[in-house]
């Protein structure tokens, strides 16, 4: 049940010793070049989910290069696919409750319109079970005391709300059971699975939390979340009887704490908490409802344990690899676990995990390929920003270098409402294995470090947010990581904002851009976001300006507007049917860059969306931005085969 603010507000990713970090004959021999297919192309296997009776592993796998679904029968190698997408692969998916029907969500070309499939396991029938046109699914809930039901949300009545329906699996059969009168951004079912909580917008940028005592009685207002309180606080689950909520609540105090909450009165326990960290992740029991466990991602991940049921099965499984590891579903006997581990230096490693003999039974690595090269590590910082806030983030070293005058690439996540993580990163990979040192800063307005930081990037798009950006260069430049004059930005959504803004902002920082689906206007970016994400855009006017009433403002912290500044060569990536960022976005600014005669390159990819999901397209992306920054930093190059042909 990780969190991710984002998607509920707009439906929306070494070891030497330290003496020879300095010392020149450190320096080890150059590795060899990791092909950017194993980074970039597609895993080999990942996502497994077991069946709720614990019979069957589903799990992604391709299919013809295309990623689809596969079965097999726990213990036997009877492996199948059976899903038939042959375009953009399958991404989402779950098995139904009643463990003879597997779900998945696909889109078309990237335009997030998603439909929800269902496969019959017994007869291979794939069924459309959401046949309508420009509408778009959202999972609701499902329940193992459930099994043939299914809580879905649609905008099929309006574009711009979703409202609740009931599916019943067997037949196919919708009921709309919440109508959304207009303001409705989420829901939340009960145990019984009636939808009995809603978060309604405000037209202050903040949520009001409303409650009801069955779905034919009216909503009251439990408690309201303010702007300031509104990235920091969600609603996770109601407990078993009803009566109580458990939510990550900032109310006054600065970091998201697990509370629980008697819905009659409004009193609270807290449950877990940090004073810098919001709770990011809840571990809540299938029959009891009862927290289990809760995770904060400080550096790294860190656990609580609540439930002291579960204490042994958390250190037994600790043991079984190194990294982050992460409880990924279990059957509904509760005795088979399935867990897989992020290291920052190896692939995403997945594993059974049998709760009666403590023992976990390795199950694949997402792409294995990777154990074959010697992968970078990925190392915490923080330093001081110009106003004296401090900020986080992660940097990743060449293996084989001396940390002296290196070239280097900041890397800007998207979001910008989200963070970076210690994790397996490709993109850090690739750029450490081409001989750079690869910068990640959670700036202001970055989720995760309580309310007083994501507060702090308000109002701050191509000003204090960027300043971090710049603070974390001067900050690897004056540590002697990296030259001066070798330092690119490179980022995809607000990264790709970001690296925009690096480019016509502060030219003289970096010496080459890399933007994927960047916003280059903020008024016509504000102006064209999806139907369905209205119900944020108080939330939007709050942090970022209105254009109605403050265009000049956002114009000021637009890219588009200072053109005339750019002095280094900029990369632009393009999905046509990107439905967050769109397509004008990318085209405004290449067709005024042409216009000054200024050096871009611009690909526009007329079947992806908001990022390239197909993995032709990722590679053929990466392995422009490769020879471009191989161009301007001096790095390794794989040298593609279209090249080798010229």
């Amino acid at each position: 049940m990780k969190h991710s603010k984002s998607i509920r507000v707009f439906s929306l990713l070494m070891l030497c010793g330290a003496a020879l970090f300095f010392v020149p004959s450190c320096a080890k021999r150059e590795p060899e070049l990791i092909p950017r297919e194993v980074l970039f192309g597609n895993p080999v296997k990942m996502a497994p989910q077991i069946s709720p009776n614990g019979k069957m592993m589903a799990y992604l796998a391709p299919v013809n290069n295309v990623l689809n679904v596969w079965v097999k029968t726990v213990g036997k190698e009877d492996d199948r696919a059976v899903t038939k997408d042959e375009d953009r692969g399958i991404r989402w998916y779950f098995w139904a409750e009643d463990s003879e029907h597997i779900m998945y969500l696909q889109d078309v070309g990237g335009d997030e319109n998603w439909r929800l499939y269902g496969v019959n396991l017994k007869t291979d029938e794939i069924k459309d079970l959401t046949p309508y046109e420009d509408v778009q699914v959202q999972i609701i809930h499902s329940d193992k005391h459930f099994p043939n039901e299914l809580l879905i949300a649609m905008n099929k009545e309006n574009p711009k709300v979703h409202d609740v329906y009931h599916l019943d699996l067997p037949t196919g059969e919708l009921e709309l059971v919440a109508k959304n009168p207009g303001n409705i951004s989420s829901w939340l079912a009960d145990a019984n699975l009636k939808v009995r909580c809603a978060e309604a917008a405000t037209p202050e940028g903040g949520f009001e939390l409303m409650v009801r005592e069955n779905e034919q009685a009216d909503w009251e207002k439990l408690l309201t979340w303010d702007s300031e309180d509104n990235m920091t606080s969600w609603t996770v689950s109601f407990t078993k009887d009803g009566n109580f909520l458990y939510l990550v609540d900032s109310r006054n105090v600065n970091a998201g704490r697990l509370v629980k909450m008697e819905i009659k009165t409004g009193n609270i326990e807290v449950l877990a908490e940090d004073p810098q960290y919001d709770v990011w992740d809840v571990m809540i029991h299938p029959d009891s409802y009862e927290v289990q466990a809760v995770a904060f991602f400080k550096a790294r991940q860190e656990w609580v344990v609540l439930d002291e049921s579960i204490k042994d099965d958390f250190e037994s499984i600790a043991k079984l690899d190194d990294g982050d590891y992460f409880v990924e579903g279990r059957d509904n006997a509760d005795e088979t676990w399935l867990v897989y581990f992020t290291k920052d230096n190896g692939p995403q490693s997945y594993y059974t995990y049998d709760r009666k003999k403590k023992k976990g039974t390795f199950l694949f690595d997402h792409m294995p390929e990777l154990n074959k090269y010697k992968l970078a590590r990925m190392e915490p910082i923080s330093f001081m920003a110009r106003d004296g806030l401090t900020i986080h983030g992660y940097i990743t070293f060449p293996v084989w270098k001396e940390r002296k005058n290196l070239s280097m690439v900041l890397l800007v996540h998207g979001g910008p409402w989200a963070r970076d993580y210690w994790r397996y990163n490709p993109r850090a990979q690739w750029f450490a294995n081409r001989g750079y040192v690869c910068l990640q800063v959670n700036f202001r307005g970055s989720w995760g470090y309580g309310k007083d930081f994501v507060n702090a990037g308000d109002r701050e798009w191509g000003a204090k947010m960027h300043d971090d950006l710049v603070d974390a260069v001067n900050w690897a430049v004056e540590k002697g990581y990296a030259s001066p004059e070798k330092v690119a930005i490179f980022g995809g959504s607000y990264g790709g904002y970001a690296a925009l803004v690096g480019a016509t902002f502060t030219p003289d920082v970096f010496c080459c851009a890399v933007d994927a689906c960047g916003i280059s206007n903020l008024v016509t970016w504000i102006k064209s976001v999806p139907p369905y994400w209205l119900t944020g855009l108080a939330m939007i006017h709050k942090r970022m300006g209105n254009p109605d009433t403050e265009e000049e403002f956002l114009k000021s912290r637009s890219p588009l507007f200072k053109v005339d500044q750019i002095k280094i060569p900029i990369l632009i990536g393009q999905g046509a049917n990107d439905p967050r960022v769109k397509q004008a976005e990318s085209e405004q600014i290449v067709e005024a860059m042409k216009k000054k005669g200024l050096e871009y390159e611009y690909i526009l990819f007329e079947d992806e969306g908001h990022g390239f999901a197909k993995p032709e397209n990722r590679l053929k992306f990466f392995a422009a931005a490769e020879k471009f920054l191989a161009k301007h930093l001096g790095g390794r190059y794989e040298e593609a085969v279209e090249d080798s042909d010229r």
